[in-house]
């Protein structure tokens, strides 16, 4: 397999996580973190780190929201219990 074929079906399955996370708001970022020692906020802090490396300037409400699929308080409001 080629670097970009790599990188290409590591992004989707990325954007299948999210989808997934993104439709399981039943699960809490502490689950998360207890089961498998990472959660949402862990995935917008690595997404706004790859985009610093890339040099694009993203700030952690912008990565929260793409990891959220909306904006932060939002999310919050409506499912953190």
């Amino acid at each position: 397999m080629n670097e970009q074929t790599q990188i290409e079906l590591e992004a989707a399955a990325f954007r299948h996580l999210l989808g997934h996370l993104q439709e399981k708001t039943d699960v809490q970022n502490i689950d998360l973190m207890n089961l498998a020692g990472f959660c949402r906020n862990c995935l917008s802090k690595w997404y706004m780190a790859a985009a610093k490396e890339k040099g694009l300037s993203i700030d952690y409400d912008e990565a929260r929201e793409h990891i959220y699929g909306m904006p932060y308080h939002e999310w919050k409001e409506k499912y953190q219990r």
